[in-house]
């Protein structure tokens, strides 16, 4: 029997928002080589074929900020009300993290509230930095204490860094840049106190959290050696082990298995990437996760969706494993 997935990395676009974004400079965003396009049929019929039974929609990378505050709240607001709408049209099968217009820190908050309390979203998007500014700037933290109080679920998308162009030489950004930019994010979240300050936000690490899990190590030994006392003294490793990772990119045969020895799976979540992630790229990657080693006593899509049931008991329940 294989059990039905709840996905919760998952994309869409608008037409106006994938024009706003072209207008703004992003014609080849991350250097990629251009927009993928999105439907819901298209993106159901996906599910359909691989037994996903819930997708959690968001806007990816270049996210919604594209150098001035007022314009990048209306997009904020205009694609969150799209997610808004296609989340009600197919209640059972969408949910919704909403776009903040980060590094506006006051039109973050304000939409934060708008999107949760008026739209219904089932948490918020950010991007692993916003030009420049990682997650940890002192800017950051009314939002943080807002969405602390409300306990949501932030779910952490990774962008290009600054000075991507030089430092990729022309390759796409999500092939290292963005592994790179999530350590970078959370340790700058580790660092600066964040997550210990606001311990009550159920943060999202996507792409199994990058090189993270790699380097926690690391980050303990250097913040031993300078006393880096903002983050406060829980160990490095501790914190990281309250996270909650997903499965996007190439989770198998080295990725996961390395998380797992990190931090464990209490808290691992699947996670697509469509519709960034092409469909057959999408259909090998969780024929990865079916093929891989199972763990004891489940298989990755039961312990996934389970967690994920955990994480938003809001969601529709996914139904029953199926004949696979």
């Amino acid at each position: 029997m294989t059990a039905p997935l709840i996905d919760v990395h998952a994309h869409f676009v608008t037409d106006g928002y994938v024009e706003a974004a072209r207008a703004a400079g992003h014609t080849e965003p991350d250097g990629m080589p251009g927009w993928p396009t999105w439907s819901a049929a298209q993106h159901l019929d996906l599910m359909d074929e691989h037994g996903i039974a819930t997708s959690l929609l968001s806007i990816s990378s270049p996210g919604t900020h594209f150098g001035e505050d007022l314009p990048a709240r209306r997009l904020s607001r205009e694609v969150n009300e799209a997610g808004a709408e296609i989340r009600a049209a197919h209640p059972d099968r969408f949910g919704h993290f909403a776009s903040l217009p980060l590094p506006d820190a006051e039109g973050a908050v304000a939409e934060a509230v708008h999107a949760l309390d008026q739209l219904g979203a089932d948490g918020l998007v950010v991007e692993t930095n916003a030009a420049g500014r990682y997650l940890g700037h002192p800017d950051n933290d009314p939002l943080w204490a807002e969405l602390d109080r409300r306990a949501a679920v932030v779910f952490v998308h990774p962008t290009s860094p600054l000075a991507a162009e030089a430092l990729t030489a022309g390759r796409p950004r999500p092939m290292l840049e963005f592994v790179f930019d999530s350590a970078r994010a959370f340790a700058d979240l580790v660092l600066s106190g964040t997550l210990h300050r606001y311990p009550d936000i159920r943060w999202i690490a996507t792409h199994g959290g990058g090189a993270l899990p790699l380097l926690a190590d690391r980050i303990e030994l250097f913040r031993g050696l300078f006393g880096d006392a903002a983050a406060g003294t829980v160990p490095v490793s501790q914190q990281l082990a309250r996270l909650w990772f997903d499965t996007a990119g190439t989770p198998f045969p080295h990725q996961i298995p390395a998380l797992e020895r990190s931090v464990g799976t209490g808290r691992l979540l699947y996670g697509s990437d469509y519709c960034w992630t092409p469909r057959p790229a999408v259909a090998a990657q969780i024929a990865s996760v079916d093929d891989a080693p199972q763990p004891a006593g489940t298989s990755w899509r039961a312990l996934t969706t389970d967690n994920a049931r955990r994480l938003l008991p809001q969601l529709p329940d996914p139904g029953p494993a199926r004949p696979g």
